[in-house]
């Protein structure tokens, strides 16, 4: 790991961590990137790049799956606009996270806001697509409110730091578990509701399929070259598997796990198969469709208010945590665990927020799968410049994105997991009081495929032990503050059903 940066009294200035003056530098990219004093290179930063870009490519693929549904008046979004927009919002907004912030972060379209979104829109009655887009623009809004008045980080600064180290382990368990499920590794079997949950090994507890193979090989070829300390050991791993994978779908032509007309091939690939499709040019029409108070008069005040506040809750805490478990990934927090310009980051994860809503493809954040490329060795914003200009290029070379299937990135993402979660030995677990919050953090991270859910239930936790033990001093106001709006988010909808919603 590097050295932590210098500490800083305003984090959002330009201090001593961005002097042009610092040792090692050889030339302005390095200097104003500070690519030297980050222990890193500018091979290994674009080796960053594009490792965390391929981790990243699948949600231009699934993010139109998501929000593909009609809505309220049975209009659809359209799976080629809404690829469009999600490389273009997240190709600027994490060149902005780069140039600015200057940190290794990359940011899409959140697949858990999202997934709200889509629900919101199939079951509120009356409600369309470019109003729900309209509450997303107004969250994101109310963030840059929070951050502009320093809000977000005071309550950042407020977490104790055994929930801190907790949020980096439940990432990295977190990352593990989406690889493992992207894979097929773990497959989504039906619960009692009728939904998939992602329990249970291979198809019918026994693993098959070429896709498999090839996660497998991309593992074992990964960790190896990780425990060896090859350099560029996580990209040489994807591209083993891509290889693979490729070859593989020429010779027993799989297909994808869901074809076209709907059915199902449970030893397919993930998402879609290995190809290379016919080129077509971006369609940007859905960009500034979205209607800011269509919500309130469709589904009137109190309802619209409610959603925003759902749609906040998630993306405040789930930037607020991925943040912190990625700098720490990365060696960059001072000597007292502050992240440099961490007004920055989370200003810029804000603006994503509207960006993504006013281009109607949804809520932007900071991507866990940025964590690829901080094992591959990228540690400055000069990774993330690569990984954004690499999502505007895939708007209009979309067919190469195809290429990569997600079982070949899937084995960085579980090794990142592990690099992230040795941290668990940093927790007093002789400290019960803030040990128990800790481990209800990071094992609801990957139970509820939620960073924002692990927080809050660690939180809560934090603040009810601590006063039953008589020490309620030690929990910040803030952390009250907080606490008691999780418990409004964890009970929505007993909320929506007193008031009738």
């Amino acid at each position: 790991m590097p050295s932590p940066e210098s500490p800083s009294s305003a984090l959002d200035t330009v201090n001593s961590v961005d002097s042009t003056d610092t040792p090692g530098s050889t030339n302005a990219l390095d200097r104003f990137f500070l690519i030297s004093r980050r222990g890193s290179t500018v091979a290994q930063e674009i080796r960053g790049g594009l490792a965390t870009f391929l981790a990243m490519s699948y949600i231009i693929v699934l993010n139109p799956l998501v929000l593909s549904g009609p809505d309220a008046n049975g209009d659809t979004l359209g799976i080629a606009r809404v690829a469009a927009v999600t490389a273009l919002v997240a190709g600027i907004s994490t060149i902005a996270m780069g140039v600015w912030a200057r940190h290794p972060f990359a940011l899409a379209a959140g697949l858990g806001v999202n997934a709200l979104v889509a629900i919101t829109v199939a079951t509120t009655t009356g409600i369309t697509w470019p109003a729900v887009m309209g509450l997303v623009v107004i969250a994101g809004l109310v963030m840059v409110l929070l951050v502009a008045t320093g809000f977000r980080q005071a309550v950042f600064n407020a977490v104790p730091d055994a929930l801190k180290t907790a949020i980096v382990v439940g990432i990295g368990l977190f990352i593990a578990l989406i690889g493992l499920v992207n894979s097929g590794f773990i497959r989504r079997v039906p619960d009692a509701a009728g939904t998939t949950v992602p329990v249970g090994l291979g198809t019918g507890g026994e693993l098959e399929g070429w896709p498999v193979l090839v996660f497998v090989v991309g593992l074992l070829v990964t960790a190896v070259l990780v425990v060896r300390k090859t350099r560029g050991a996580i990209l040489i791993g994807i591209v083993v598997a891509t290889v693979l994978a490729n070859i593989l779908e020429a010779v027993f032509h799989i297909g994808p796990s869901v074809d076209e007309a709907g059915n199902a091939n449970p030893t397919g690939w993930s998402l879609v198969a290995p190809s290379f499709p016919e080129w077509t040019a971006p369609d940007l029409s859905l960009v500034g469709r979205a209607d800011l108070l269509g919500a309130f008069t469709q589904v009137g005040p109190l309802m619209a208010l409610l959603l925003v506040f759902a749609i906040l809750l998630s993306v405040f805490f789930d930037a607020m945590g991925t943040s912190v478990g990625l700098a720490r990934e990365a060696g960059n927090v001072t000597k007292d665990g502050d992240i440099p310009h961490l007004n920055r980051v989370l200003m810029v994860d804000a603006l994503a927020v509207s960006a993504g809503g006013g281009a109607s493809g949804s809520a932007n954040q900071i991507f866990v799968e940025s964590g690829t490329g901080i094992g591959e060795g990228a540690r400055t914003g000069f990774a993330s410049v690569v990984t954004g200009v690499l999502f505007l290029l895939a708007m209009f070379l979309t067919p190469l994105i195809y290429l990569v299937p997600f079982e070949a990135v899937a084995p960085a993402l579980v090794v990142v997991g592990f690099m992230m979660a040795t941290q668990v030995v940093q927790i007093d677990w002789a400290d019960w009081g803030a040990a128990l919050p800790a481990f209800l953090t990071f094992i609801l991270m990957p139970f509820t495929y939620s960073i924002a859910n692990g927080i809050g239930a660690g939180m809560i936790a934090y603040a009810v032990i601590r006063t039953a033990q008589g020490r309620a001093k030690d929990v910040h106001p803030l952390l009250w503050v907080v606490a008691a709006a999780f418990v409004v988010y964890f009970g929505m909808g007993v909320f929506r059903g007193l008031l009738g919603l």
